[in-house]
């Protein structure tokens, strides 16, 4: 099934909508997620303090964790966050940044996925690999090697932990554990840009906000952020422009656009035919 269609519909939902998405992310990047979901047309609020974190999560649409620049503290928060989203009825994305380098990161994504609901785990072939058991090997906060194809990662994350998981790479592959959906937007520039796997995520939960299917959301977000990424790269120097521009298209992206660009695939049943 195609799902170009689709994904011009959501855009244009998240622009005459505009949710509020509460974000609890990364030191690193929380300027440059802002922008993006600003871009996206989404309301973003990025806040950790445990005094606040409740009472956000369960006005917001949608809710993202992203353990990038992890503390005891910012745990905490993470987890007072996710029970009142969960308890709210909203989506709640996990970006398991750098899963496997230290013990803080593996132990905190353990802890986040047995005691919170998480809708959506979104990460690189070698996080998510480890999250499922899988051999992978993790450099820093950056993907190492994996055996074993996206879509099998996929799949198995997502039948294991009963929750969409959107591996991201040249090729991104997203699962439910029965049906899955590929994604071939995108432009390698955006391994070279700090962030840009943060921005993904981001785009995932202002799409999960608007559509309750959370694999369609995810992979047609993706799609989105893909396209922007292959229309920025086609005017930019190199990596400098190309975060710049990135914001740009994100913003100008049209729903028209999407519709013609896009080349995500849904396959029922979990299978692909590739």
């Amino acid at each position: 099934m195609d799902l170009a269609p689709v994904a011009a519909q959501l855009l244009l939902k998240v622009r005459q909508e505009r949710p509020l998405v509460h974000n609890i992310t990364n030191w690193v990047v929380t300027n440059v997620t802002a922008n993006a979901a600003l871009a996206l047309g989404a309301s973003p609020v990025m806040a950790h303090a445990q005094e606040e974190v409740e009472e956000l999560a369960s006005v917001s649409r949608a809710l993202v964790l992203n353990i990038g620049t992890l503390t005891p503290a910012v745990l905490e928060a993470m987890m007072l966050a996710g029970r009142a989203a969960n308890a709210a009825g909203r989506p709640v994305v996990l970006d398991p940044v750098g899963y496997g380098a230290t013990a803080l990161r593996t132990q905190a994504t353990k802890s986040i996925l047995k005691e919170v609901k998480v809708d959506v785990l979104r990460g690189n072939p070698a996080e998510i690999a480890g999250i499922g058991g899988l051999s992978a090997s993790i450099k820093g906060v950056d993907s190492g090697a994996t055996a074993h194809p996206g879509a099998v990662i996929a799949r198995r994350v997502a039948a294991d932990y009963r929750l969409v998981a959107a591996v991201t790479g040249a090729t991104d592959y997203i699962s439910d554990g029965r049906r899955l959906a590929r994604v071939e937007n995108g432009h390698p520039w955006l391994t070279l840009v700090t962030g840009t796997g943060c921005m993904a995520t981001l785009a995932v939960a202002v799409f999960a906000a608007v559509e309750p299917d959370y694999l369609k959301a995810a992979a047609c977000a993706l799609a989105c952020y893909g396209i922007a990424a292959e229309l920025a790269a086609g005017t930019s120097l190199g990596p400098g422009t190309f975060g710049a521009s990135l914001l740009d298209r994100l913003y100008l992206l049209q729903p028209e656009e999407v519709a013609q660009r896009a080349r995500v695939t849904l396959y029922s049943g979990g299978s692909e035919e590739a």
